[in-house]
Order: C-alpha cells, then structure tokens, then sequence
C-alpha cells in the first residue's frame, strides 16, 4: 500500500493507483472530462491537473501514479486558473450552444465543470467555423460541434466492445472523430451497441429515440435485467411520467460491466405493438372485453373438462423464474397435461449435466482466455455482449478459432475459422479430440479421417489442435447450432484437454437455463390436444408456432401484446411486459439476478405469475413458485452464484 497526502488528508491506496482514484477514495472531487472509470486512463483535456510538491509543473491526476509520501493539491489558485484555462481553451475550439443541445442543464459534463468553476463565459471567441451533423446512423447522431475531442467514444468503442469503429484522424486543430476510414456513421462497421453515446460527455452522440425527451435528472432510474438473451446483463431503465425514454448500461452489473448491444439498448425503445388491454373472451365468433374472473372461467372450465384428454401447454423462457414455476405446477403436476414445454429452450446443457454435473465454468473465463473457440454460435448477432468480451482481447495475444457449418460473421475476427459440413460437427470436435491426443507429426493420424468425415482437412485440425495445445487457458463457447452429439463431442474434448480448458455455452432466451432444469425442453408438438394453454408474456410468437395452432379447439393466451397468436385464441388474459414484471431470472452461467420493475402496467393488467396462480385457484390445483426447489430438482450444468436482492 502507498500513503500520499491529498489536500491535507492521508490516503492510503494499493500501489499503481492513480491520484484522481486516491482523490475520489477520499472523497475529494477532481474535475474531469476525458476520464471515465471504466475505461484506460488517457490524460487528453487536462481539466483534472493537479499541483505535486516537488515536481515543477501541473500534473493530469488522471494518469499520475500514486507514489510514497507524495503530498498533493487540487485546488490552489494556479490549479484554478490553469483548470479555466483548458475550459476557456475547449469551448473555444468548436460550437458550443448550450440553449439549443439536448443535454444542457444539468446531463452535460461539459457545461456542469465550467458552473462549478464559477464560469459565465469565455474569453476567447470560437472561429464559428461549422461543422458537420452526421445523421446517417439508424440510432445515433454525432454533432461534431459539440465534440470535444476526448476520445472517450473511441476508447469505449476498442476497449469495452472490441468494434474499433470509431477513430481521430488528423491532429490538433484539425483534429475529427470518424468511422472507419471516413465514411458516414450509417455506412460503418458501428453494431449499433450505443456505448459510445453512453460514455459522450457532452451532446456530441447522441440516441435519437431519447434525445430531446428531458434530462436523466428529470427521469426515475430503475436498475434491472436484459430478458433479450441468456447473458442476462444489467441494464438501468429511465422512465419519466411511466413511459420509457432510455435505456442504459449498469456500469456496476457482475455480468457485463456497462455494455450493452443494440438488443438490449435500442430495440426496446422500437417495440410498437398494441397492447393487450383487458381480458378476451371470444363471443360469436369475435374476442370481446371481458373480466378477468369470466376469462379464467371460461378456461378453467375447459380445462376441467380436457383433463388426462389432451391439454397442451407452451410457457415463454422470458419470463421470470416464479412464473415459469407456476407453469410447470398447475400444468405438468396439477393437470397432468399431455405437452408441456417452453418456446425456444434446447435444454442441452441440462440434459448433459445429467451424466457430467457441473462442467461449465462462469464468465469471467472469457476475460482472460489465451484462446477461444465458439463452435455453432454467432457471436455477430447473438448473445453480443459475450462478442463484446471476445473481441476486446483479440488486440493482446488472445486467438479466436470459430467453427459454424453456417455463414457467420464472427469468422471475420477469426484466427482460424473452420467450417465443417452440416450435421458433421460432432466428427470435427471428435478429430480435434484425437488430435490434442495423438499430437501431429507430420503423419495421418485418426484425426484425419475424422476430419475427412466432418469435411475438413486434417491440416485445419491440426492448425486448431497445435493452437489449443500452446494456448495457457482455452475456452470453448458453444451455442444452438450444435446438436447433441457436438455437444457431447465437445464436452468430450474439454475434460480431455485438461484443467486449463473451460466450457461455456450460450443458452437461448433469458431465462433458457432454468426452462431447461424444469425439463420445460421439448420440441413443441400440440397435435392431438384440443386445449392450449400458452403463457406467451412479451414474446413474439413465430409463424411456426402460429401454424402449429391453427384449428386448435380451444386456445387460451397469456400475452402482453396483440399479435397473429392472440388473434386466434379464444381467450386472451392481459399480463406483463418485462419493464413491468419482477422477478428471478438465471443467466447462462448460472448467476441469479432479480428482475425489478421500472413501468406500471395499466390497471387490467396482471404479472404472468399472477395469472397462471389465478387459474390453479379456480381449478382447486396447488400451484407451486417455489423455483429455488425446482432448480435443484435436476443436475445443473453451472453452480448457482448469489440470490436475489
């Protein structure tokens, strides 16, 4: 540990820290613009400088090192005067017209440092040159004369999410933020993932959808989760007058440290479905209003009636963990319904833990892998965050191996990317297996004509092999596009390669893991039931699940919006949307998290749980949401981290 004194006070942080973290440690606020905590320290604007005894100039605290018995200060009259000066010196540089930018007063870090220095103006006037407003970009907008050259959007773009888009050509005055080479920010690589407009001190990137709607102090702030994929990552939610107007990265979620993707950021905001109101009861061939206790009659009814003779039952692995519950209680052990299942879940990993028990290992595996290979799972579009981790380490001596029978655009990173024939990826893992085993020298091993089965080369085996066996820690990712067999191939090489070689596996929809230790897994087949019961939640149904419907006797859907399902149904029950539910959800490595409400659902309205509880009620079946229970009624494939707040 390193003693230094701030201001007067003694501090004492871990060597290597710099003076702003030891500053803000004791409480003592530093000016800053171009620092962000989680990213790099880079010491560009200078507005943090500090006065050392012993060293003849002003020192950026942002990038000076603690070091023993250093005695700093962070606010004489020449740190003032030199910290005005940099502000004087940055609104100066471009056009600054702070009555007309959606962040000013009180969101813009900018304009908030120059009131807290006591500054009304500056002395120096801009060249008024314009500057250009690149609006080309689906969701984003970057005003250059707001941009204040900080680099923090760069820095986030590289280091947090691995997409190197954005970048500064020229130099000084000259000085511009680009995409690629140049290009319109609609025609780069951008992913659409917004960091950059969450880390934008000022209104130089702004999200259109929340630009000009009011301040964030002017919002309600809600921390809860992503129901878009299995990584789960905290997001904070911003409301105001009950309306969603933002959403952003928990810069202190466990799981993903800030970023988030355009999955979880953007396309919630784009959600322009009408909303299931009240109750529906069809009525002449037509769904008519109806109240909640004569729609659960009409169901309840119906399903007294189809007992033990054909009751099918589809419950969404978005919803929360006490609803899924529920489901499988009143439907599986209540009713004993013929099918009773969820949406999109392959329930592999469970199914695998029955014979292996805990073989995945947690996320932060991927941060510090030698190398990764993700075997039929794009992470281009899929579970992007879980890219995010991948990219951003592909700069230091990390290798990424994909292997996909399929067009993915992960390859693009790609060391080595292996594309087996379809069907044949469990032969490609299984010459991989043998060549970790056997080792190449030079001679056609088994491998080779396993390799030949999987339609690879034995060479690409042996690349991929001979790359695994130099590698410190090698982490698999495995994702849908595997079948049982790869599955079970690939776990096959992970115990033989050894301890350094970790599994993770992308599990689906939100809540997929748990869906999975229900045994909620099976393919959806309906045929032969007359009664369907499916608590569909926010989901979207497919064309194939509407298909597998039609001419259904009797169809009853739990939905929060219309769609083609509920236009079908003959009774519709209103219930949740996720920025309105509560909840447990468990993510793909097995961390339990608590989903919290951040909207209040109109008065008709009820939770998913609320409902399915509602139902058992009437039909005299205990219903159970005791999902802690549940989970540990089967093996699991990871060890359940934490419990809900």
């Amino acid at each position: 540990m390193v003693t230094l004194t701030i201001d007067g006070r003694t501090v004492e942080v871990p060597e290597g820290t710099t003076v702003l973290r030891a500053a803000e440690k004791a409480g003592i606020k530093i000016p800053t613009l171009c620092d962000h905590p989680h990213l790099q320290p880079f010491g560009g604007c200078r507005v943090c400088v500090v006065e050392v005894e012993g060293l003849r100039t002003l020192q950026p605290s942002c990038t000076l090192p603690v070091s023993q018995n250093m005695v700093v200060r962070t606010n004489t009259p020449k740190v003032l005067a030199a910290r005005k000066f940099v502000l004087t010196l940055i609104f100066s540089d471009r056009n600054h017209f702070c009555p007309y930018c959606q962040v000013s007063g009180g969101d813009c870090e900018l304009q908030n440092t120059a009131l807290d220095m006591g500054m009304t103006h500056w002395d120096y006037q801009p060249a008024w040159k314009p500057y250009p407003v690149d609006a080309s970009h689906p969701n984003l907008v970057i005003d250059h004369n707001r941009c204040i050259l900080c680099r923090r959007c760069v820095r986030a773009c590289g280091e947090l999410v691995g997409n190197y888009t954005l970048g500064i050509e020229e130099r000084g005055a000259n000085s511009m933020l680009i995409a690629d080479t140049g290009v319109p920010f609609g025609e780069s690589t951008c992913i659409s993932c917004g960091t950059c407009s969450q880390v934008c001190p000022t209104g130089a990137i702004i999200d259109r959808r929340s630009a000009y709607q009011g301040l964030e102090k002017k919002t309600e702030s809600t921390r809860t989760v992503c129901v878009q994929c299995s990584v789960g990552c905290g997001v904070e939610v911003l409301t105001r007058d009950n309306r969603m107007v933002r959403i952003l990265g928990d810069w202190d979620a466990t799981v993903n440290g800030g970023v988030i993707c355009k999955l979880g950021r953007f396309d919630p905001l784009d959600d322009t479905r009408e909303r299931v109101k009240t109750p529906m009861v069809r009525k002449d061939g037509k769904l008519q209003p109806a109240s909640w206790d004569e729609a659960l009659e009409v169901i309840a009814k119906t399903l007294k009636a189809h007992q033990g003779k054909g009751i099918a039952a589809l419950v969404s692995p978005r919803l929360p963990a006490e609803a899924m519950t529920a489901f499988k209680s009143l439907f599986k052990e209540g009713l004993h319904a013929e099918m009773v299942t969820s949406m999109n879940g392959s329930g592999m990993a469970s199914r695998l833990a029955a014979e292996a028990g805990v073989h995945e290992n947690t996320l932060d595996v991927l941060h510090c892998a030698d190398c990764v290979v993700t075997v039929g799972l794009d992470l281009y579009s899929d579970h992007q965050v879980l890219g995010f981790f991948i990219k951003r380490r592909l700069n230091t001596s990390t290798a990424l191996v994909v292997m996909d029978s399929r067009e993915n655009r992960f390859a693009e990173y790609a060391r080595i990317a292996l594309k087996p024939a379809a069907g044949k990826e469990a032969f490609a893992l299984q010459a991989l297996a043998a060549a970790i085993r056997e080792g190449h020298n030079g001679t056609s091993g088994k491998f080779g004509e396993l390799a030949s089965k999987a339609g690879l080369s034995e060479a690409e085996i042996a690349k991929v092999a001979d790359l695994i066996r130099k590698s410190g820690t090698t982490v698999f990712v495995y994702g849908e596009g595997l079948d049982e067999n790869g599955a079970k191939a690939l776990l096959e090489v992970v115990q033989q390669a050894g301890d350094n070689t970790k599994l993770v596996s992308a599990k689906g929809a939100a809540n997929s893991l748990f869906a999975g230790q229900l045994g909620l897994s099976n393919s959806f087949n309906p045929k032969g039931c007359p009664t369907v019961f499916v608590a569909l939640g926010d989901d979207e149904p497919s064309n194939a699940l509407i298909q597998q419907l039609e001419g259904t006797e009797f169809l009853a859907v739990a939905a929060s919006h219309v769609s083609r399902l509920t236009a079908m149904a003959d009774v519709v029950l209103p219930v949740e949307m996720w920025a309105e539910q509560e909840g447990t959800y468990i993510n793909l490595e097995g961390r339990v998290q608590k989903a919290h409400a951040a909207l209040r659902p109109t008065e008709w309205v009820r939770s998913s749980t609320e409902a399915i509880m509602a139902l058992g009620k009437l039909l005299d079946v205990p219903v159970s949401t005791d999902w802690q229970k549940a989970f540990q009624n089967h093996p699991s494939p990871v060890t359940l981290i934490g419990e809900p707040a």
